[in-house]
């Protein structure tokens, strides 16, 4: 069902290459039809399962996830535009995890219709399509729950009905509405439709694919960088509180712990970047204010889009966006890191135990808002970032024994774990990742997805119980 799906989003881009006849339209014709092919010859040889575990909802993320990616990149294969496999193989995987990591040395060279289909792997990547396919099939409504808790980011999940596939239709319809809404401002703003689309793409799955060269900076209206700065925020906030506020309850944004987080590691990282960029001898402007909050947002919420290179700015800056990289979006957005609910957790268990070196024998419960957090919760929260970090050293260390310098390492494997896109050293924000080595790509593409479906949801496929 899954197959059948990636077969009927390929008609976008075969629509917009008929209209523009860029000889591509036979291409996604014959992709089209082999995946329904495909999808219905499976369908008719596999019995409806009675049951659907956890253990096959993590294979089916999985493999979702990993099969998309090849059969993704047929396009940039047998158009000869990506050549290479890997290449072509490393891009895909970074849309379909929404990192925005790019091999392309000229984006603009390639078709409009490819470069449309090289963002829509981001969009449908950005609320998950497992998500949808819970929602609108009814094969798939068996085992739903563990469908969804194996593929929604977060620690916590929201269940706005009581039926899982009505929440991945509400989750759903919210993100469509942000996609009409930014593609129609970013129109009022002067951008042709082709442009507004890719954009709109990029920005709410928190992705970073643009269709030009310079990224958003090949935009110079300011109207443009306040609107996608707005919807890149939106999009790392928790889709669940969208869909409350447009039911008339904007106070549950103030209510939730996690948004008030997010909010104040924005309003911080902005501070402290500016205070470092005036203290280096710059000057406040309105492009500065907006080149800074513009940037913070993006690197924040794992977008990766760039107005202004950040890699010229002072170190100190850079340092702090780094840091971003890990933070992330929130629980439930479309953005990647650790997220903001897991650092807060972490925070606050940090602070617990310092209060137990004075008081041994109390009792200090951890509270997150009216939430009182099982110890169970905390340890997986724990784990999961002892795991992230421990993870992103290993990556490092890989990555460095292939012959990268130290500031590309640690910024190839904390944009791509972190699903950002655009790091620092030699794959910065002017920069791509086409130089590495093939082996260095196939490590940050298994990076990107593991950093995408949260780590454990890959990581128990390696372990011995798992196949017992």
């Amino acid at each position: 069902m899954l197959w059948l799906f990636l077969g009927g989003f390929l008609a976008l881009p075969l629509l917009f290459s008929l209209i523009i006849q860029d000889g591509l339209s036979f291409l996604y014709l014959t992709e089209m039809l082999a995946l329904f092919a495909m999808s219905i010859v499976t369908l008719f040889l596999c019995k409806k399962p009675a049951t659907l575990t956890i253990r096959e909802a993590y294979l089916i993320v999985t493999l979702g996830w990993v099969t998309f990616s090849l059969l993704g990149a047929l396009p940039f294969l047998i158009s000869r535009h990506i050549p290479s496999f890997t290449d072509a193989f490393f891009e895909t995987v970074s849309g379909f995890t929404t990192t925005g990591a790019s091999i392309l040395k000229d984006i603009e060279a390639l078709p409009k219709s490819l470069l449309l289909w090289r963002n829509m792997t981001q969009w449908v990547g950005g609320m998950a399509v497992i998500a949808l396919a819970v929602a609108v099939i009814p094969f798939l409504g068996i085992g739903g729950m563990q469908l969804f808790k194996a593929e929604v980011p977060g620690p916590i999940k929201d269940k706005l009905s009581p039926r899982i596939s009505e929440t991945a239709k509400i989750l759903w319809g919210v993100y469509l509405l942000f996609t009409f809404a930014e593609v129609a401002l970013l129109m009022v703003g002067g951008l042709s439709l082709f442009d507004a689309l890719c954009t709109t793409f990029g920005t709410l799955a928190t992705g970073g694919f643009t269709p030009t060269n310079k990224s958003i900076a090949a935009y110079s209206s300011p109207f443009i960088h306040y609107i996608v700065t707005l919807f890149m925020f939106l999009a790392g906030t928790n889709f669940s509180l969208h869909f409350w506020a447009l039911r008339g309850k904007v106070r549950y944004y103030f209510y939730n712990p996690e948004f008030r987080f997010y909010c104040l590691v924005t309003l911080i990282a902005s501070l402290l970047i500016m205070i470092a960029r005036l203290a280096h001898g710059e000057v406040f402007t309105e492009e500065f204010f907006r080149s800074t909050l513009f940037q913070t947002v993006s690197i924040l919420t794992t977008t990766g889009f760039v107005t202004h290179d950040y890699e010229t700015w002072p170190f100190f800056t850079q340092i702090i966006l780094i840091a971003l990289m890990f933070i992330g979006g929130c629980t439930s957005s479309t953005g990647g890191g650790i997220k903001n609910i897991r650092v807060l957790v972490s925070l606050k268990f940090i602070g617990t135990e310092l209060k137990k070196l004075f008081q041994p024998h109390g009792v200090f419960p951890l509270w997150v808002g009216k939430d009182c957090l099982p110890e169970g919760v905390v340890l997986n929260i724990l784990s999961f970032i002892a795991l992230y970090i421990l993870i992103f050293f290993i990556g490092v260390m890989a990555m460095t024994a292939l012959g990268l310098d130290m500031d590309t390492a640690v910024g190839s494997v904390a944009a791509t774990l972190g699903n950002v896109g655009p790091g620092i050293g030699t794959v910065g924000p002017m920069e791509n990742y086409a130089h590495l080595p093939l082996l260095g790509k196939l490590i940050l593409s298994f990076l990107m997805i593991v950093g995408r479906l949260e780590i454990f949801t890959v990581l128990v496929l390696f372990t011995r119980q798992y196949w017992r």
